[in-house]
């Protein structure tokens, strides 16, 4: 080995290892160029390879030696490190779409981004173990994507936009572990390890069509000894992969069969008609000739019209079903006579248009040996070099769960990526909610979403990590699946139809607001109860006299008459929305229905809610038909009641009896003073009949009877059908405003009264 040399950058030593020569490149890259410093070609001694793929692997391995020494002695410093490609004739490739639904509008993150990424992986290796024929195993070691859309719609980046759904269309690109086991054991046996693997496609690619030219829908082909690699672009990505297993070698073995030469002399004839007008060979008989190039042309001509064929027609299946707008070749066997005229007939593009490209995209590259001719057949070898810089990887090795793994390191290896490799199912990486409850509320369906479980517990080299975590190599990685949450559940009470809704009635002229009842499936259920799936949930629009009573926690004194809008009522008497209610009360139980300050309609006829004192019931003679309920008055101005009617001795009747009275008959009401009606909080001094006129929903109706009149009693002058409701609330309104039952009347008011709609 010389002295060794002094290079601005450390160096990168890019291998090709094709079916027919082994091409070594060592350089560095600057700001503007890659500068090869040494680069070195042979020929493989023996058909150690064939269609790209290491037959023999210890005659490689002693080629790539003699390579490696070569290179050494060029640059001299040793070499320990070697990038390599794999030929795309074993490579598979799936093309799918995936989707990520939220469950609301969120803004994508990069963590959403990836997530994205290895659903389409997981899903592009359950289509290719559907299509797996081989006994092969096969490696991810690559994707691209084509295009993502947000909602939708194309997006070139959808981080940190607002999004119900994310997908993207993905290639995802897969070796046989046989084909790497073979290359890292040929490289491994020449005494170098692998810093980086890439695909010979992807290396040629990113030299012969660079980013800026992607937009456009071009086609590479990569035409090498064994395999023809196809690459295809717009867009400003590569849409497709795809191989043919024929190239320069169909050409070679049938000039052997019709000059009599061995491979290697073949060889020589096929590359010598590109460029001499005559060729001189030996056969096999140690006979020389001399023959013209058009002769091998012509030979050539009709293996050359069906490889053109077939990669058209792979092109046009790539592309969907159309041709593209060029093509360029690379590789050595693209070098054939007649090649890119052939393929341009096939593709139907002018001939200018489909090219070799070699000394073309070379332009940043700068070799400091002389007499390098910039060729197709550098291309890749350079790209593999360049790819060093571009993506670093290679195979790492770890345990997942006491499970070891080979993983292709692309330089981005996550946790994730691990336990997609180990088949690690995506569910139990993250948080599962509990299950949820879907019932239907007043025919509308609604869902309660379950509570959301723990993620799974990640643990590197026993440390706890998160799923975004880079690996190691040789790493010890457990995972213990994440668990699912509470399933969803709810009860009657926390529905916002029972703490929201509510009816009111009127209870002995105090208001009171009551939850509607709900019921489940037909059936009336406590506030307690759980809502089962499937559910049906109605509001119901009325209580009953005895539920009523039981909401507010009193005891209602049955023998005396309930009333209900003025009507007699039992227990089992439905209500509605506004209905008023009086009775007679014994006790209260909670203190929580006691009438409120502002909510009680005190009126000179109706008091509070009381039992009857034994004062009360011994009314003094002549005045046995007060009202038992009042509140007490100052000596000489307690109030008899004209309508009540007679009750035996000692049963005074309620303030509901006392309003159903007009059925029996009427007592004429006492004289009173002017103090005693100003007592009574009267606004105008009745007429001197004691009667009042109004007029109710435009009819003129007189009021008889009494000193003083409040709203509820107009329901004694004018039928109105109060048991038609069937559901609905009574609109009342006092000279066009919303009245109350305890409302004072004056002589002229108009009132309007009518069901409201449902």
């Amino acid at each position: 080995m010389s002295d060794a040399k002094v290079y601005e950058q450390p160096l990168v030593f890019g291998l090709d290892i094709g079916t027919r020569n082994v091409v070594g490149t060592v350089g560095y890259r600057t700001e503007d160029a890659f500068i090869v410093v040494a680069q070195y070609i042979m020929e493989h001694e023996t058909r150690a390879m064939l269609d790209g793929q290491i037959h023999d692997i210890g005659r490689v391995a002693v080629t790539i030696k003699k390579m490696k020494e070569q290179l050494e002695r060029q640059i001299g410093q040793p070499l320990n490190e070697v990038c390599i490609a794999a030929a795309g004739r074993v490579l598979k490739t799936v093309t799918c779409n995936v989707e990520y639904v939220f469950p609301e509008e969120t803004v994508v993150s990069g963590e959403d981004v990836h997530t994205l990424d290895l659903l389409g992986i997981e899903k592009a290796q359950n289509i290719l173990q559907e299509m797996n024929d081989t006994t092969y195993k096969f490696y991810c070691v690559g994707y691209s994507v084509v295009k993502y859309f947000l909602n939708d719609e194309p997006f070139s980046n959808i981080e940190s936009h607002k999004a119900d759904r994310i997908s993207e269309d993905i290639i995802v690109t897969f070796l046989p572990e046989d084909v790497v086991d073979g290359l890292y054991a040929a490289v491994g046996q020449a005494g170098l390890t692998v810093a980086n693997l890439t695909l010979e496609p992807i290396a040629a690619i990113n030299v012969a069509i660079p980013e800026n030219f992607r937009l456009l829908n071009i086609a590479l082909v990569d035409v090498g000894a064994g395999t023809s690699d196809i690459c295809i672009t717009r867009d400003g990505s590569i849409i497709a992969y795809g191989m043919i297993p024929l190239a320069g070698d169909e050409v070679t073995e049938l000039i052997v069969q019709n000059y009599l030469v061995d491979f290697k002399t073949a060889e020589y004839i096929k590359l010598r008609s590109t460029t001499d007008e005559k060729i001189t060979y030996r056969d096999i008989m140690l006979i020389e000739h001399t023959i013209p190039s058009e002769e091998v042309w012509e030979l050539t001509e009709p293996v050359v019209d069906k490889m053109t064929t077939e990669v058209a027609a792979k092109i046009r299946e790539l592309n969907g079903d159309s041709s593209v707008s060029a093509a360029f070749i690379v590789g050595g066997g693209g070098k054939i006579h007649g090649y890119t005229r052939m393929l341009a007939e096939k593709l139907g593009l002018r001939p200018e248009r489909v090219a070799l490209r070699g000394e073309e995209v070379l332009q940043a590259v700068i070799f400091e040996q002389e007499n390098i001719k910039k060729d197709p057949l550098l291309v890749t070898p350079i790209g593999i070099c360049l790819n060093y810089y571009e993506q670093k990887n290679g195979f790492i090795m770890v345990r997942f769960n006491g499970q070891r793994l080979k993983i292709f390191d692309n330089n981005k290896l996550t946790v994730a990526d691990a336990a997609l490799e180990a088949g690690f199912p995506n569910e139990d990486l993250f948080p599962k909610r509990g299950k949820e409850l879907t019932f239907q509320v007043n025919g509308a369906r609604r869902i309660i979403r379950g509570e959301a479980g723990e993620s799974a517990a990640i643990y590197m080299n026993g440390k706890p990590v998160n799923i975004s975590t880079p690996l190691e190599s040789n790493c010890e990685i457990i995972i213990e699946p994440s668990t699912a949450g509470r399933a969803a559940q709810c009860r009657l009470e926390q529905l916002e139809e029972y703490t929201l809704n509510s009816m009111a009635f009127v209870v002995n002229s105090t208001i009171i607001h009551c939850p509607k009842f709900l019921e489940v499936n037909g059936n009336l259920k406590l506030p307690s109860y759980q809502i089962a799936e499937g559910d049906e949930i109605e509001t119901r629009s009325f209580y009953t006299v005895r539920q009523l009573a039981e909401f507010m926690d009193v005891d209602v004194n049955q023998e005396h008459v309930i009333l209900v809008n003025n009507r007699r009522a039992t227990f089992d008497t439905l209500i509605y929305e506004n209905f008023t209610i009086e009775w007679t009360v014994h006790s209260y139980g909670s203190a929580a229905f006691m009438p409120a300050g502002d909510e009680v309609m005190e009126t000179p006829e109706v008091g509070e809610y009381r039992e009857e004192t034994q004062e009360e019931k011994a009314e003094p003679e002549g005045q046995a038909e007060s009202r038992p309920e009042e509140k007490a008055e100052p000596e000489g101005q307690t109030e008899s009641r004209p309508e009540a009617k007679a009750e035996p001795e000692g049963q005074a009747g309620s303030a509901g009896e006392t309003a159903a009275s007009t059925e029996e008959e009427a007592s004429e009401p006492p004289e009173q003073t002017p103090e005693e009606t100003a007592s009574q909080g009267g606004e105008k001094e009745p007429e001197d009949d004691g009667s009042l006129l109004v007029y109710i929903n435009g009819e003129p109706i007189r009021l008889t009877g009494k000193p003083q009149y409040i709203f509820v009693d107009i329901f004694n002058f004018y039928e109105f059908d109060l048991s038609a409701s069937n559901g609905r609330a009574i609109i009342t309104t006092l000279n066009g405003e919303n009245a109350s039952y305890s409302a004072v009347l004056k002589s002229g008011d108009t009132i309007e009264l009518k069901w409201k709609e449902n």
